[in-house]
């Protein structure tokens, strides 16, 4: 059984995406610690790239200084295996395709399964191109999580019946950030995921507020949070730890 599950047992889980180095691989070690003390369920992991394709203006601004500290793939596995020393909730990598063929895809799954990630999250490989790494995943336990996005419409049922982990529902058009109103028919969207998927769905893409965690976990069993983590760690930098458990702690409560 996947270890992502485990996220999923205690009510609606809270799941948190940060920018590996950015300020620096310190930092982000620290914030990983203090987001699962905070009441994190599950972290999602972000390997930099030159080129993020599904993020808006916030997480790209992560990748590039990210990137200009010097961060590799590499740094970033030798930093998984260090937290987890101590770090027990489920992590996955949230990157590009590009990544993981640049670093070949065998080796980088495999190296995923050694250091104890749980799974891979690639925004720009549409279900029709899972086949170049779902075969490898499976070989190697690291789940290969799937997205639906709102333009998915026929292809919803097909997604969520053969998702892996857990379905990643993006909540709303475009690409990632935080957003004042979230206008898509989620309802319709949902019944759709609960009726096909055989694994938890998560809501993410422009959730920042605690009302809007609360309402979003009414349409599926977690709620992923990004822009809104990185645009603090934007404005404290290196001093932003504390701020960023205050923040999850909150948006724990929310959805409880």
């Amino acid at each position: 059984m996947s270890n992502i599950r485990k996220a999923f047992e205690n009510g609606k889980a809270f799941i948190a995406f940060i920018t590996c180095g950015d300020p620096d691989l310190e930092t982000t070690i620290e914030a990983v610690k203090a987001m699962e003390e905070a009441g994190a369920d599950l972290i999602e992991l972000g390997i930099p790239f030159s080129d993020p394709t599904a993020e808006g203006p916030v997480i790209q601004g992560a990748n590039i200084r990210a990137l200009a500290g010097g961060v590799t793939t590499d740094k970033i596995f030798d930093m998984v295996r260090e937290l987890r020393k101590t770090v027990k909730i489920p992590m996955v990598f949230m990157t590009y395709a590009n990544v993981v063929f640049s670093y070949g895809t065998e080796r980088f799954v495999k190296s995923c399964r050694e250091i104890g990630i749980d799974g891979i999250i690639l925004p720009d490989v549409p279900y029709e191109e899972k086949a170049d790494f779902k075969p490898t995943c499976d070989t190697y336990g690291v789940d290969l999580i799937s997205l639906i996005a709102p333009t998915s419409e026929n292809r919803i049922s097909m997604i969520a019946g053969d998702a892996d982990g857990f379905l990643y529902v993006v909540s709303s058009l475009g690409v990632t950030g935080v957003r004042s109103d979230i206008t898509t028919d989620l309802g319709s969207m949902a019944e759709l995921v609960r009726a096909s998927a055989k694994v938890p769905s998560a809501i993410g893409f422009g959730i920042s507020t605690p009302e809007q965690a609360r309402k979003m976990s009414g349409y599926a069993d977690g709620v992923i949070v990004g822009s809104a983590i990185i645009k603090i760690l934007e404005k404290y930098g290196k001093e932003a730890v504390p701020h960023i458990a205050e923040y999850v702690k909150s948006m724990k409560d929310a959805i409880r």
